[in-house]
C-alpha cells in the first residue's frame, strides 16, 4: 500500500505552488499588451490539456487496478502548475 500521506502533501505542495502562478499570472494580466493576451490563451489551452491528461490517467489507474487513481490524476496538474510556475518566474512583469 502507498504511503497514504503522499497524495495529502503533494496536493498541499501543488497548491501552494498554484498560489504562485496566479499572482504571476494576475500580474501579467494586469500588465496588459500582447502578452496579457497570450498568456490568458495559454492559460485556457493548457487548463484543457491539464484535465484531459488527468482523467485519462485515473482511468487507465482505475482500469489497470493499481489503486493510485488519486496521485496518477494530480501528476499531470503537478507538471503543468511547476512549469508555469518556472516560466513566469524567469520574467516578472515590469
Amino acid at each position: 500500500m502507498q504511503n497514504p500521506w503522499r497524495l495529502y502533501f503533494d496536493a498541499a505542495r501543488m497548491a501552494v505552488e498554484a498560489q504562485q502562478v496566479i499572482a504571476l499570472r494576475m500580474a501579467r494580466l494586469a500588465e496588459g499588451g500582447p502578452d496579457a493576451a497570450l498568456e490568458a490563451q495559454r492559460m485556457v489551452g493548457e487548463k484543457m490539456l491539464a484535465m484531459w491528461a488527468s482523467q485519462s490517467a485515473a482511468g487507465w489507474a482505475i482500469a489497470s487496478g493499481s489503486g493510485m487513481a488519486g496521485e496518477k490524476a494530480l501528476a499531470p496538474y503537478r507538471r503543468a502548475v511547476r512549469a508555469n510556475r518556472r516560466r513566469l518566474s524567469r520574467r516578472a512583469p515590469r
